[in-house]
């Protein structure tokens, strides 16, 4: 935990794919927050201005994938987006370094750990922990799905609630902007023979990613979950599919439906869907949505809820980056809560309403 001071605090962005670079952009407009330093991963991007490799204007801050350096830096906070299929193999480590530092950290890489009490693996919790601990350094991971989507809004609306019998949080997404094959393609199966086996596949792979949100909501309400059950289902595409990372043949995977149901005193009771096209006509029998990002909350019980929230302009129009920004605000927002925060592993059980600051600038 750091005092609060008028000074800028300064913030490191590790990372400059899309969700970095909207942080890059976002920092850099805030009076109270300074971009210090920006990690890259690719050797071509080192030495390059941040802002550029953002896609702005320059901002006087070169990019660099010397870690100790910018560790040596001692920032504030670091704000780590860096993606890939094995995301926590290659990110905890870096928390580990960086918690020890004395440096917070808010993450949108590891979104198992917006719930850290039902962390997958509790050997490296129980060093996160350590680390923060030691270090006195905060953690904490959001997004917009896991995060906001599944968590928040979820909570948000059963304030209203005397009694719920299934609570389902859902996204339905066209997901054609994200440009990371293997994880597209390996993990998820988009592009590939519907006999292809992706990691989503890996038996416990679904029960495992959505088991945070699962957990967060069910000790937000004060219940227990016994048992997480995990489904997946598969839609080809009938023609050929331009997208971000490739081409998606004709006949192979062009919509990916994950379900993952907590089970609360024998019945499935609360429920997280996660619905991804490629393209609006794959999979017109399932739930569909206008907009490239839908986050609908359903409470079945007295009385029934329903609300839906769309991100980004209708029909083609988002391009996908509606999401990619309310999953960077999600941290970037968060930065001053963090840093003020307690030492240790933070969800948004922990956090007040993570509130702008400077969005009318």
């Amino acid at each position: 935990m750091h005092t609060l001071s008028n000074a800028p605090l300064r913030t490191v962005v590790w990372s400059t794919g899309g969700v970095g670079s909207i942080a890059i952009d976002a920092i850099a407009r805030r009076p109270d927050l300074e971009l210090a330093g920006v990690w890259v991963h690719s050797p071509e991007k080192v030495g390059r201005d941040a802002g550029e490799l953002a896609g702005g204007e320059p901002l006087g801050v070169t990019a660099t994938d010397d870690a100790d350096a910018l560790i040596a830096l001692q920032p504030d906070c670091v704000v780590y987006a860096a993606s890939g299929p094995d995301r926590d193999g290659g990110a905890v480590p870096d928390y580990l370094r960086l918690l020890a530092a004395g440096i917070n950290v808010v993450s949108t890489s590891s979104t198992s750990l917006v719930y850290p009490p039902a962390y997958y693996s509790p050997d490296w919790r129980d060093q996160l922990q350590e680390a923060a601990t030691s270090g006195l350094a905060s953690f904490y991971a959001s997004g917009i799905f896991p995060g906001f989507g599944s968590d928040q809004l979820a909570l948000l609306l059963t304030t209203q609630s005397k009694k719920i019998d299934v609570i389902t949080v859902t996204e339905i997404a066209l997901n054609d902007h994200y440009p990371v094959a293997d994880v597209m393609m390996d993990g998820m199966g988009f592009g590939r023979p519907l006999d292809f086996e992706p990691m989503l596949k890996t038996p416990g792979f679904i029960e495992m990613a959505w088991k945070a949100p699962i957990h967060l909501i069910a000790d937000g309400l004060g219940v227990e979950v016994t048992e997480v059950r995990g489904t997946l289902d598969r839609r080809v595409t009938h023609r050929d599919i331009e997208v971000a990372f490739g081409t998606i043949p004709a006949g192979t995977c062009g919509a990916v439906r994950t379900r993952a149901a907590g089970v609360v005193n024998g019945r499935e009771a609360v429920v997280v869907e996660h619905i991804i096209r490629m393209a609006r006509d794959v999979g017109p029998d399932w739930p569909t949505s206008e907009f490239d990002a839908t986050y609908r909350v359903d409470v079945s019980g007295d009385p029934d809820i329903h609300c839906a929230m769309n991100l980004g302009a209708a029909e083609g129009h988002g391009a996908g980056r509606a999401a990619m920004a309310a999953t960077a605000m999600r941290v970037v927002n968060a930065v001053p809560y963090v840093v003020a925060a307690p030492a240790g592993l933070l969800s948004s059980l922990d956090m007040p309403n993570t509130l702008p600051r400077y969005a009318f600038e």
